[in-house]
C-alpha cells in the first residue's frame, strides 16, 4: 500500500470571483483529510502604470504617492476583511466545529509570483487555486494565473476548475 502524502500545510489562492466556493471547499476537506493547516491567500495586483499616472497628473509627487500607498494599505485591510467575512460563512455552511483556516492572507504584486512566495515563505505542501477557466472557440482555456502557479511550483498544486456553481 502506498503511504498517503505528507501534507501539513495547504495554501488556498483565490480571488474571490464568482464561483469561488466550491474551490474553498475543497481545499477545507483537503485540509481536514489530511489535517493539515490551511493558509487563505489573496492577492491585490498593484494599480498599474495608466492609473498611476492619471494620479500623478493631478496631484502632486508627494500627494500622489501617499494616496497610492495609503489607498494600497486600505485595500489590503479591507481584503482581509472581506477574506475573514468570506471564510465564516462557508465555514458555518460546512457546520465546522473547529476551522481548518489558521491564517488569512493579504498580499500585492504579480498573483502567480506572490503565490509561489507565500508557499515558498509558509513552508506549504500542497496550493489549491481555481483555473479561472474561460470559453474561447468552444474550448476551456486556464487563467494565467493557474497556468504560472502549476508551471513553476515545487509542490503539488490542485487546480479546481471554477465553472461549477
Amino acid at each position: 500500500m502506498v503511504p498517503a502524502p505528507n501534507i501539513k500545510t495547504i495554501l488556498y489562492a483565490t480571488d474571490l470571483g464568482e464561483n469561488t466556493r466550491p474551490v474553498f471547499r475543497l481545499a477545507v476537506s483537503q485540509a481536514r483529510r489530511y489535517d493539515a493547516r490551511l493558509l487563505m491567500l489573496h492577492v491585490v495586483e498593484p494599480l498599474g502604470t495608466t492609473g498611476t499616472a492619471i494620479i500623478a497628473n493631478y496631484l502632486s509627487g508627494e500627494t500622489a504617492e501617499k494616496i497610492n500607498r495609503d489607498g494600497a494599505r486600505e485595500v489590503l485591510a479591507v481584503m482581509k476583511q472581506r477574506l475573514d467575512t468570506y471564510c465564516q460563512e462557508e465555514l458555518a455552511s460546512f457546520g465546522l466545529d473547529r476551522t481548518p483556516v489558521t491564517e488569512i492572507l493579504v498580499a500585492s504584486g504579480n498573483p502567480s509570483e506572490e503565490i509561489l512566495e507565500v508557499a515558498k515563505k509558509h513552508q506549504a505542501d500542497m496550493i489549491v487555486m481555481g483555473t479561472s477557466t474561460r470559453s474561447f472557440l468552444g474550448s476551456a482555456l486556464m487563467g494565467t494565473t493557474a497556468r504560472r502557479v502549476s508551471r513553476f511550483s515545487h509542490i503539488p498544486v490542485l487546480l479546481v476548475p471554477n465553472t461549477q456553481k
